[in-house]
This record gives structure tokens, C-alpha cells and sequence, in this order.
């Protein structure tokens, strides 16, 4: 899974990018406001969508592009860009900004 081809990246970015888009716009789940907090989002689902089929497990009736297993990836980046986001408002609610 290190070595992916460009078939493997180009679906995980666009199960990142549905992931992030639907959080961050649509359910208005977010930290950051505006572009950063999306491209933020970007990035922790892109690598959540790359661990979530290790993880998770190689689904065999799930479709499979390249060498990416759609079910399990969209539940690992739906669980990193949500899990982040919780993480990272629960130490804000601890520790404001300005005290």
C-alpha cells in the first residue's frame, strides 16, 4: 500500500474531498473556518481513507477501485476527519485560546 499507483491516490482524494465537503459545508462540523478548515479535513480523510482498508479489513463484496476497497476507506475517512475534529475541539474546550 506504500507504493500506490495513481488510480489508488486519485480515489482516495475523492473520497476525501466527499468526506471533507459533506463536514465541513453540509454538516458544518468544523474547527477551522473557511478553505483551511476544508483542506485540513483534506488531508486527515485522505490518510484516513489510505489506513482505513488495513485497518478495517479488505471487504470482498465491497467494489474495489485499484487497489482501494471503497466501504472500508469511506468509514476510515469519515472516522479520522470526524475523530480529529472532536479531538482537537474537546483541547479547545480545555484549553481556550487567549488564557
Amino acid at each position: 500500500m506504500i507504493g500506490m499507483n495513481f488510480v489508488s491516490f486519485l480515489t482516495l482524494l475523492v473520497i476525501s474531498v466527499v468526506v471533507s465537503f459533506v463536514l465541513h459545508y453540509l454538516v458544518k462540523y468544523r474547527l477551522a473556518q473557511g478553505v483551511d478548515g476544508f483542506f485540513g479535513k483534506l488531508i486527515v480523510g485522505w490518510l484516513g481513507g489510505w489506513l482505513g482498508s488495513p485497518v478495517l479489513g479488505y471487504w470482498p463484496g465491497s467494489v474495489k477501485l485499484g487497489s482501494i476497497y471503497l466501504v472500508p476507506a469511506v468509514l476510515g475517512s469519515l472516522a479520522a476527519v470526524f475523530g480529529v475534529a472532536l479531538l482537537l475541539k474537546t483541547i479547545e474546550c480545555k484549553h481556550p485560546a487567549g488564557q
